[in-house]
């Protein structure tokens, strides 16, 4: 029986497109949706950065490449790739999410959105953790991201796939436009009360 879903493909092919599209369907449907999802930010047409939103709209940084970073002022400086990671801005947004999908009563099951479970967000050990208690919460249905198997394996990514309560979605540019009612019909399965 699955709890949870998660998407998995390569970058930029319509993971978090199709998490938009999810929330949005289940929203109008009156599933109630927290978390938050990784947006890239782009200027003069080039990336220079992702960007945390939360589901209700507020944003934070989550990286930034080197030159526009700024110095780290002495702090531990996490990279990944040309990206230096800004974690005190990424845990001051998304940490807060969980400890109130954790303290909410099962009254009405909802959906938590996890966007992504990747390197730059791996840094965080309250993170981890709190994804680890979120998966295991009776009241919530996680909808999330994780990268594809590459190079060396991500502790947590790699956990969520061999998780007998998590169905995995592989997204391509061949089914990216029709997965999405498959993706519905299993959060609405995930949804469903216990019986």
């Amino acid at each position: 029986m699955f709890k949870h879903v998660f998407l998995t493909g390569p970058p930029g092919v319509g993971k978090t497109t199709l998490v938009q599209k999810a929330c949005d369907a289940l929203l109008s449907s009156g599933v109630g949706v927290e978390g938050f999802y990784t947006e890239e930010v782009r200027e003069g047409g080039r990336r220079t950065g992702f960007d945390v939103v939360t589901v209700s709209g507020e944003r934070g940084h989550l990286s930034r490449i080197r030159d526009i970073a700024g110095a780290s002022h002495g702090r531990r400086e996490y990279t990944v790739g040309q990206y230096v990671v800004d974690l005190p801005s990424f845990e001051n947004l998304a940490l807060p999410l969980f400890r109130k999908i954790g303290s909410e009563d099962g009254g009405s099951r909802k959906v938590f959105v996890v966007d992504e479970i990747g390197k730059m967000e791996l840094f965080s050990q309250s993170f981890i953790r709190a994804v680890r208690q979120t998966l295991d919460n009776t009241s919530c249905t996680v909808l999330g991201t994780i990268p594809i198997p590459k190079g060396k394996p991500l502790g947590l990514v790699e956990e969520v796939r061999s998780r007998r309560d998590v169905k995995v979605f592989t997204v391509s540019k061949e089914n990216r436009n029709a997965i999405l009612q498959d993706i519905l019909s299993a959060l609405q399965e995930c949804l469903k009360p216990p019986t």
